[in-house]
């Protein structure tokens, strides 16, 4: 193992590049002893001569004028390590990657986005926009620092902020006979067929609970994996649905009818998630501070 220090390169290269031992001294703010006690070391460490001295010069060993590059690549190399880090640290440079819904992805996050990119223009975005349960995991796993979801009890080990409460919708073909009402209530919507989420959602599971707790029924006819497919299932007159607010921009530009729900009684909070423990990048720390100071949308 050599232990040549980054100062004793930055010295052979000094004097490499002033060809005496007195400018390479000036221009290092060292004393010439200093300055041949450094070189000596160095040579003693690698085992072999870097500089063939004369009483006029100092000029480079063979060794010595092949090592030349590399060590003029090194310095350089450092330099742009340390750099690059103040860059990151100063919100300069650096990345973030990103889950969010693909409602929200959709509908908020672009706002949202835009703003922080006002301030932070050279921070580099990468935003995965997968179903909420994903975004849970992928936050929980490390895959993603910031994430964007609805809250849900299955969030261990996780940071939630509140940015907005979602109150849920109905979804209904243009065409149905419910269409023209300005409100509807879920006994109206029990009525006709339901085009619901798959179980394994959890939009599933709060209509469900919801339905149970009301002792009300749905006519389930058709499930679906996506909230896009749903909008598609309701579209083509399978049946109506209830779907989160954040979609409502989503449904109706599938020329569906939203209508808000008449004492819903069904609502859920969406906000900003983070891993409780561990450290946070800086690009990332920094975005979960300004996501909280400032966004925020009334209910």
């Amino acid at each position: 193992m050599y232990n040549v220090s980054f100062r004793q390169v930055q010295i052979f290269v000094c004097i490499a590049q002033s060809h005496t031992f007195a400018q390479a001294a000036e221009k290092m703010y060292l004393s010439q002893p200093a300055l041949s006690s450094a070189i000596k070391k160095m040579e003693s460490q690698l085992g072999g001569i870097l500089f063939s001295r004369t009483t006029r010069k100092v000029e480079l060993s063979p060794e010595g004028r092949q090592f030349l590059p590399v060590a003029v690549r090194l310095i350089g190399d450092w330099q742009d390590a340390f750099s690059d880090l103040h860059h990151l640290f100063s919100l300069g440079r650096g990345k973030l990657s990103i889950a969010a819904m693909p409602s929200f992805a959709a509908g908020l996050l672009p706002g949202i986005l835009q703003q922080f990119k006002t301030e932070f223009p050279n921070i580099k975005l990468s935003v995965a926009d997968v179903v909420m349960e994903s975004v849970i995991k992928d936050v929980q796993a490390g895959r993603a620092e910031i994430g964007f979801s609805f809250e849900h009890k299955k969030m261990d080990g996780l940071e939630f902020h509140p940015i907005l409460t979602d109150n849920f919708i109905a979804v209904l073909p243009a065409n149905h006979p419910l269409s023209k009402h300005q409100m509807l209530s879920w006994s109206q919507i029990a009525l006709y067929p339901f085009v619901a989420m798959n179980k394994g959602s959890a939009i599933r599971q709060w209509i469900d609970s919801f339905m149970e707790m009301n002792h009300l029924s749905l006519n389930i006819v058709v499930e679906a994996g996506q909230l896009a497919t749903l909008g598609q299932f309701v579209k083509h007159d399978l049946g109506v649905s209830v779907v989160p607010a954040l979609c409502q921009e989503q449904m109706l530009s599938k020329n569906l009818v939203c209508l808000k729900i008449h004492q819903s009684g069904l609502s859920k909070r969406v906000g900003v998630i983070r891993q409780k423990s561990g450290n946070l990048s800086s690009v990332a720390s920094s975005f979960w501070q300004w996501t909280v100071q400032n966004v925020s949308y009334p209910s």
